[in-house]
């Protein structure tokens, strides 16, 4: 199976993406549709056994990447290596409330041990006491030493504990700070990725950067309605049987 590589339709002079574009074309295949997923391990209690199955399946669907937590990271890569597929890995999770520089700290040892991916969780606490600046700061740190390293970001905004001017506020807070990635949820909180919130996320971020779905995504009409709200990215455990759903339904 092949990935098809996906670039969204931009208008770069508006800043528009092209949503109903992206996900028509996201859906026009099953080697498409798998390349939008990262395929997820986040349970405390995953297995050896079962972290290595999932990234052996990450890497026979062409998923986008492995993504699992902070111990399993130099497995994950040596199942993944040569497959093209990267390894993906929480920073800061599942709360977001570490120090600023044990994030940092966390994302060079990650990269080191052969992540390419980090999803790390802003610090909510801050963001709720209006302190902007230590919110991009702390972000900013995890992006430099990823970009340093040609990895990217994502920032994890937990959109489910949010107001609205919360969710606005956090999202340009992420970009002023480098984010590669909006991302909805952890999947450990009080609710998971909405089409609503995809929405504000698409809508902030523009062209700007990629919007992640992410939290009881379990079905092919769920991750449609992702897609179609704006997301270019699908944070799954049950990735495989969504796509399995697609091809009995093609």
């Amino acid at each position: 199976m092949t990935t098809k590589v996906l670039q969204p339709e931009i208008d770069h002079g508006s800043g528009y993406f092209n949503v109903e574009g992206f996900a028509r074309a996201t859906l026009a295949n099953a080697s498409s549709l798998a390349s939008v997923f990262d395929h997820t391990l986040l349970k405390p209690e995953a297995t050896r056994d079962q972290v290595v199955k999932l990234c052996e399946e990450a890497a026979g669907f062409r998923f986008a990447c492995a993504m699992v937590n902070p111990a399993w990271v130099s497995l994950a890569h040596s199942v993944v290596v040569g497959s093209g597929v990267p390894v993906g890995v929480v920073v800061g999770f599942p709360l977001g409330a570490n120090l600023s520089t044990t994030k940092r700290e966390e994302a060079m040892a990650l990269i080191k041990l052969g992540a390419h991916e980090l999803d790390m969780v802003m610090n909510l606490g801050l963001l709720k006491s209006g302190m902007n600046a230590l919110v991009e700061q702390d972000i900013r740190g995890v992006v430099q030493v990823a970009h340093d390293a040609g990895a990217l970001v994502k920032v994890i905004l937990e959109t489910s504990l949010l107001s609205v001017e919360e969710k606005l506020r956090a999202s340009e807070l992420a970009l002023a700070a480098g984010a590669d990635f909006l991302k909805t949820s952890t999947g450990f909180s009080t609710g998971g990725a909405t089409p609503a919130d995809v929405a504000i996320l698409r809508g902030v971020a523009g062209n700007r950067c990629g919007v992640k779905a992410s939290g009881g995504i379990r079905t092919l009409a769920d991750a449609r309605a992702m897609l179609q709200a704006g997301a270019t990215r699908i944070g799954a455990s049950a990735s495989v049987a969504i796509l399995r759903e697609y091809q009995s339904e093609s």
